[in-house]
């Protein structure tokens, strides 16, 4: 792991409507989970050998100083761009760091991720839920564990991401799946939608947000399609002619899976619109605070 210097971590979203995020928070740069379908490889995000990861100096000194003068508080978001808990996390403990001081300035915290190491700070995440909304959402993208292990190489099983849900809710912590991306011709099938929905309510999980698709772009593209010829060859032909050079590659049954994926929601009790979700888990716990 490498270091390199930062003059900000925790800085304003430009909107919020992505889990209802008012800051971004990213103390680690480049991810070693090495999934093949990673969004966070497009050269637009300006991360030049994205597999390593580095960390930013003096992260939390910066983050005590920014949230120290931050007046307005708010929900912090992190995980979107690089996975917090990074297996380099459990001796570093950065993350559990920043959420401490998260607690200890009375923000609310929103967290991305494929790790099972989160686990170890719900502790905090109780604390934190105290005074200010919290939201996890658990990347699940395959009910099946041997595709994970092709697709996901360097993160835990999805069967034990589950059971990561499992404990954050019986705890009380608000957390779900985070379904996407959903890839075409390998995970957009019932069996994988249905799955997915049914361990995530068997697990206590209290949402499930999906595009049904992928996105692909510079780089990233050329990276996935690596992957695909050499784990599923001939399925990049497949890609090239039903999407181009699309940025946007919903699947292919995307009627008839988002119908699916509704239903079966609704059946076991899930929410999944956006809307609903923030107003769920952030909007009722101030509304709730707002009363003492």
């Amino acid at each position: 792991m490498d270091f390199i210097p930062a003059k900000s971590i925790v800085t304003r979203t430009k909107n919020d409507y992505w889990f209802g995020k008012d800051y971004n928070m990213n103390i680690y740069k480049g991810c070693c989970h090495g999934c093949i379908y990673c969004d966070s490889r497009s050269n637009c995000y300006g991360v030049d050998n994205f597999d390593t990861v580095r960390v930013k100096t003096n992260s939390i000194d910066i983050i005590r100083k920014e949230l120290k003068g931050k007046i307005k508080k708010g929900v912090i978001g992190t995980g979107a761009m690089s996975d917090p808990y990074n297996p380099f996390e459990k001796q570093y403990k950065l993350t559990r760091q920043a959420l401490e001081l998260i607690n200890t300035y009375g923000f609310g915290v929103a967290i991305d991720t494929k790790s099972t190491l989160i686990t170890r700070d719900i502790d905090i995440l109780k604390r934190i839920n105290e005074h200010s909304p919290v939201i996890v959402k658990i990347t699940i993208t395959t009910c099946e564990d041997e595709l994970c292990k092709i697709i996901e190489p360097n993160v835990a099983l999805s069967s034990e991401r589950f059971d990561a849900i499992k404990q954050l809710t019986d705890e009380g912590i608000y957390a779900g799946v985070l379904l996407t991306p959903v890839l075409p011709f390998l995970e957009d099938n019932s069996d994988n939608i249905k799955g997915i929905i049914r361990l995530a309510h068997e697990n206590g999980g209290k949402f499930i947000y999906s595009n049904l698709g992928v996105t692909l772009r510079q780089n990233q593209r050329e990276w996935y399609y690596k992957k695909l010829d050499e784990y599923f060859p001939g399925l990049r032909e497949k890609y090239i002619k039903g999407y181009g050079y699309s940025y946007e590659c919903r699947s292919p049954y995307y009627k008839e899976l988002w119908k699916l994926f509704k239903c079966e929601c609704k059946k076991y009790g899930l929410i999944y619109g956006m809307e609903e979700i923030v107003k769920t888990y952030q909007r009722e716990r101030y509304n709730q605070l707002s009363m003492f």
